[in-house]
């Protein structure tokens, strides 16, 4: 496992001083505390100078850092935690909850990337971090399609670990390497794999979770309530996600690639609207995922236009494709040399935007290649958008300025599924999921002001074609905008709001299993599931 490159020394007295000065939301009894019942109940307890990070060690600010995705929650004015706690065995991580809830101490729960709104990693309140990223051990056993991988793996440490073992193998979860497994699958978890396998936790099989207790539970011993709960409702809200027993699932020698681009002028517009049919009914092996970006016109200097790119995976050749797509989408007009044939975990680095020939090793990075200030939300289609809506929207677009939308088709197994099967209940009768997206990199609140007034404007022009009462949420696609809760109180009343949006009418039962397993709402967060007494 990896650990942590400068040591920190046990906190002496006249060091502890220093620190309650230099940081005034401290108090001597957190620190001294938090660390003395650490020591206590950590075997041996001399670990505890590997895991611990106060503000003033030097690698406090790296250790912060290194999994920050979002630039807005990475400012001098962004909330720092007290401490960080980085587990090295699942005792650590036992040993931290039940300290910190001793103590009073708020905990945040990072094992990885993305995370949109920097909730596990800034909070109002005093609070220290939870970081999993030492946990991220992955055991395959082809023998009987499964996958234990530890909560701080990332997505592209699982995928390079099943290619070792089986090149026949997969698993249906992110296209993004970087996005840390925790957080991922107990949200939801979705790639393009999802209309052949539906979502990663369709293909779960057990978990390994702490408690408000600090106890360390399987499935058997959770019950099946709670495993029911973190399989969509999200881990942070009921206990420590440490493990998941994943369920491989199998790929052939060859898939198919392509990426397709169509401006305004190319007819844009019709291809949009014959997706809407196509890309949810077409067959099962075939992900057509929907990119539309406002972009420089290449035919009028200084105009804008809108480009509209299909990047698809298919799990078979290309001769069987192009069979498929000249039937159904003629209008994409593709062509043999649009596609290039692969292994799967060639066509995972592909969509990651990875040189073609780039070795599979490359999944095992955890360094991004940049990281920008970005804001993301989620909507629903139920029925398609008509061409004379579409070119209305191209316009709003190409005025509000820079925000793109991504289509991801829904249908295949994705139908068959109950919503009350798992939290997500965004199944049969949704077309596609739509990812509204803008980055930027001008620092300075003037510019967050401006990109974050482009998205929400594009938002609201779209409430007109998406689901309504409610109007649905993606949770792994946290957005602050459409409900919050205080912190500290994480009510039932303010949780609904934001909970229909997620989990329709999953939600209270989650609050019935929140309230059964955390009655104390130890595990919480701007937009947790509350307690209902």
């Amino acid at each position: 496992m990896m650990k942590p490159s400068v040591s920190m020394p046990l906190l002496l007295l006249p060091y502890l001083l220093f620190l309650i000065a230099f940081h005034p939301c401290a108090s001597d009894s957190s620190y001294d505390g938090l660390l003395q019942c650490l020591s206590n109940r950590t075997q041996p307890s001399d670990q505890i100078s590997r895991i611990v990070y106060q503000q003033t060690n030097s690698s406090f600010t790296s250790i912060l850092n290194a999994y920050v995705r979002n630039l807005r929650f990475n400012t001098t004015s962004t909330p720092k935690p007290l401490l960080i706690v980085t587990p090295l065995l699942e005792s650590h991580v036992s040993a931290a909850v039940v300290c910190a809830k001793t103590l009073g101490l708020h905990i945040k729960i990072r094992s990885g990337g993305h995370d949109y709104e920097g909730l596990s990693y800034v909070s109002d309140d005093s609070f220290i971090i939870l970081d999993m990223f030492n946990l991220r051990s992955i055991d395959v056993n082809v023998q009987d399609e499964s996958a234990w991988v530890q909560a701080g793996a990332t997505l592209g440490e699982l995928y390079y670990r099943i290619w070792e073992k089986s090149k026949v193998h997969g698993y249906p979860a992110g296209i993004c390497p970087l996005v840390g497994v925790g957080g991922h699958i107990s949200g939801g978890g979705y790639g393009n794999m999802l209309r052949k396998y539906g979502l990663s936790v369709d293909n779960m099989l057990d978990a390994r979770i702490v408690d408000a207790k600090g106890r360390i539970l399987d499935r058997s011993s959770m019950g099946e309530d709670l495993f029911w709960a973190i399989r969509g409702g999200g881990g942070g809200s009921f206990g420590v996600i440490l493990a998941y027993k994943v369920k491989l699932v199998p790929v052939p020698q060859t898939v198919t690639v392509f990426r397709v681009e169509k401006f305004l002028e190319d007819n844009a517009t019709d291809l949009v609207y014959k997706w809407q049919l196509i890309a949810p009914s077409t067959d099962v092996n075939l992900f057509m995922r929907l990119l539309i970006q406002p972009v420089s016109s290449r035919t009028q200097k200084g105009e804008k236009t809108i480009r509209a790119s299909v990047v698809t995976l298919f799990l078979g050749g290309a001769d069987r494709l192009l069979s498929i797509l000249s039937k159904d989408f003629p209008e994409l007009g593709l062509k043999k040399e649009n596609c290039m044939e692969m292994s799967w975990i060639e066509s995972v680095l592909w969509w990651a935007d990875f040189d073609n020939g780039t070795a599979p090793s490359a999944l095992l990075s955890r360094v991004p290649d940049s990281v920008n200030f970005l804001e993301r939300k989620s909507d629903y289609v139920q029925k398609p958008i008509s061409k004379a809506n579409l070119e209305w929207l191209w316009k709003k677009m190409i005025a509000a300025g820079k925000t793109g939308l991504v289509f991801n088709p829904y249908g295949g197994r994705m139908n068959k599924i109950a919503p009350s099967d798992s939290p997500f209940p965004h199944r049969a009768g949704n077309l596609y999921k739509i990812q509204h997206s803008i980055s930027w990199t001008e620092e300075g609140p003037d510019a967050e002001k401006n990109y974050l007034s482009q998205i929400r404007r594009v938002y609201s022009y779209m409430t007109p074609f998406v689901s309504n009462n409610p109007r649905g949420s993606f949770l792994n696609y946290r957005d602050l905008d459409i409900g919050i809760t205080s912190d500290s109180k994480n009510s039932y009343a303010e949780g609904e709001v934001y909970g229909v949006k997620y989990f329709k009418g999953n939600f209270d039962r989650l609050v019935k299993i929140k309230t059964a397993v955390d009655p104390t709402n130890f595990f919480r967060n701007e937009q947790s599931i509350p307690v209902k007494a």
